[in-house]
C-alpha cells in the first residue's frame, strides 16, 4: 500500500523539478536575446477590416517580441485619420510590417517576409529574430 501512496509524491516531484528547470531556461534566453539597442521599433499598419493574415502577423510578431522586453511594439490603423501622418512617413496603405529606429530615421520594410512565412510560425519567428539583431 506504501508503494501506492509513494507513487504519485514521486512522481509529482519529478514534474516539477523539470518544470522549474524548464521556466528558469526559458528566463535565461529572454535575457540573453534583450541585448537590442531600445532605439529599434517594430511597426505593423493594417487597415480597418483585418485579414486573417495580418492578425498571425501581429500574433507572431509580438510573440517574437517577447524574447525583446525592450523593443516596442506599434500597431497603426492607417484608415484612422489620427495616423494619417505615420501612415504618410511609411508609405503604408494597408497591411505592413517595419523596423524603425527614431534616432536615426533609418526603417526597413520586411512585409515580404511577414506575409511569406505567416502561416510557419518557427520560420516567421526565426526570421523576424534574424532581421531585427541584424537592422541597424
Amino acid at each position: 500500500m506504501k508503494k501506492y501512496i509513494l507513487l504519485p509524491v514521486f512522481l509529482t516531484s519529478i514534474l516539477l523539478f523539470v518544470t522549474v528547470i524548464i521556466v528558469a531556461q526559458g528566463k535565461t534566453a529572454v535575457i540573453l536575446k534583450s541585448k537590442v539597442p531600445a532605439t529599434i521599433e517594430v511597426i505593423q499598419f493594417h487597415s480597418e477590416h483585418r485579414c486573417v493574415t495580418c492578425i498571425k502577423i501581429e500574433e507572431l510578431t509580438r510573440e517574437t517580441l517577447k524574447s525583446y522586453p525592450t523593443v516596442p511594439f506599434l500597431l497603426v490603423n492607417v484608415d484612422d485619420k489620427k495616423n494619417e501622418k505615420i501612415a504618410m512617413q511609411f508609405e503604408a496603405a494597408g497591411t505592413a510590417l517595419f523596423l524603425y529606429n527614431p534616432k536615426s530615421k533609418n526603417k526597413q520594410d520586411i512585409s515580404d517576409m511577414a506575409f511569406m512565412n505567416a502561416g510557419d510560425k518557427t520560420k516567421f519567428m526565426k526570421e523576424l529574430i534574424k532581421k531585427i539583431e541584424a537592422f541597424q
